[in-house]
């Protein structure tokens, strides 16, 4: 059980952690076809559907990983 002031601790590190993180609009700009597997994938993970279709998310290590595996396939802004 967390004390009071460990409550408010843990609410103000997640307001916080939400105010520093940016958001990324990600487009694809070159297809899927004829690339290895595990760049398909990627494409999928990050919801990628259709050519020029853009997806947004928030920057993470996890999505910025995924970007620099495809940065030849797709077309990144910050928001």
């Amino acid at each position: 059980m967390l004390s009071s002031a460990a409550l408010q601790w843990k609410k103000s590190l997640t307001v916080n952690s939400y105010l520093i993180m940016a958001t990324i609009k990600i487009t694809q700009v070159k297809s899927g076809i004829d690339r290895p597997e595990r760049q398909k994938r990627t494409l999928r993970a990050l919801g990628i559907k259709k050519m020029n279709a853009p997806v947004e998310h928030t920057v993470t290590p996890q999505i910025q990983g995924m970007v620099n595996k495809i940065k030849h396939l797709i077309s990144v802004v910050e928001i």
